[in-house]
């Protein structure tokens, strides 16, 4: 089946808010406790508008369907959707910064179909034009294994504090062109 790739809208916004909770519930419970799941729910995961805004964030969808979303951003903010407190919009420089890699969540239905391939493709292409040669994220864990087959390498782990007293590990991970 083929995808197309667009970019994302704000009327785009509560399917893409619904998408990240049915796939974080389902893809990530191997990887962290259901507390974590959801305090990362309430307090960290969800849609960036500012990615929005920038243009710099993707949907993946089927006919009729957003199977899929992924971006990348010119600001400092490593993770977090627009509930995170922790934000911080200040631009990057692409001659000193790398860009951001964020928020890419697939569908349960859809994975292992090339989505996740194509989604970090469109966002280093995009980041690329804009003169960046560095890129970072703040990966979860389950989704290291797609980044390092695609020359990710970690740099740093970290305990992402959550609204209801859990950590969230993540890992910092770093790619250079």
């Amino acid at each position: 089946m083929s995808f197309h790739l667009r970019k994302a809208v704000s009327s785009d916004v509560p399917a893409l808010n619904a998408l990240i909770h049915h796939s974080v519930r389902r893809l990530q419970r191997e990887d962290y406790t259901p507390a974590q799941i959801e305090g990362a729910l309430q307090s960290v995961f969800g849609v960036d508008t500012a990615l929005v805004t920038d243009g710099t964030y993707f949907v993946v969808e089927k006919p009729g369907t957003i199977v899929a979303c992924g971006g990348w951003s010119k600001r400092k903010t490593l993770f977090g959707g627009d509930n995170w407190t922790a934000r911080e919009d200040v631009y990057l420089d692409p001659a000193q910064d790398a860009a951001k890699i964020r928020a890419f969540f697939v569908h349960p239905d859809w994975v292992r179909q090339g989505i996740g391939t194509l989604l970090l493709t469109a966002c280093e292409d995009a980041a690329l034009q804009e003169g960046f040669t560095r890129f970072e994220m703040g990966a979860t864990l389950t989704g290291i294994p797609l980044y390092r087959a695609h020359g990710y390498l970690e740099a740093e782990r970290m305990a992402v504090p959550l609204a209801n007293g859990e950590h969230l590990p993540i890992v910092r991970m770093v790619k250079k062109v």
